[in-house]
């Protein structure tokens, strides 16, 4: 196992507006705030939503649109870097009136109804992600300098 020692930055509580694109406000929030690595989660409801589930096999994103209010039973992720760009990866579930649950890789096209967003700035060797042939996805990096074996 490897890992990086890292502190806690600035803590900021965000509140998407009703009908925004939860992912869209995470995206130009962690820029326009400059959060360069961090953590967040998020709790609330959305009018509807789109995730995805990584198809390990073929190595690809299916999507699914679920076109119903739905609550947020939990939305975590985090805030790196790829190629110089910040990245804002974040998993969601939902559930609906009936019970039924949802989830997965939180996509553009989730529209808020309420929500609110705990974002937690990580300070210490940056947070960046790379390619890995193995499972074809880009996979935070530990970078050298930073990397402590356990």
């Amino acid at each position: 196992m490897k890992f990086i020692e890292s502190s806690v930055g600035r803590i900021f509580i965000v509140r998407p507006e009703y009908g925004e694109d939860l992912l869209e406000v995470l995206r130009e929030g962690v820029d326009r705030l400059g959060v360069r690595a961090g953590v967040f989660w998020a709790i609330g409801a959305v009018r509807k939503a789109v995730v995805s589930y990584y198809d390990q096999t073929e190595k690809r994103y299916v999507r699914l649109r679920i076109d119903k209010p739905l609550e947020i039973v939990s939305c975590i992720g985090n805030v790196s870097e790829l190629q110089g760009e910040r990245i804002v990866h974040a998993h969601i579930a939902l559930g609906d009136r009936d019970g039924n649950a949802y989830g997965g890789h939180l996509e553009p096209g989730t529209e808020v109804f309420s929500t609110e967003v705990f974002l937690i700035e990580v300070k210490g060797p940056p947070l960046t992600r790379s390619y890995d042939e193995r499972t074809g996805l880009n996979l935070l990096k530990m970078t050298e300098g930073g990397i402590r074996q356990a």
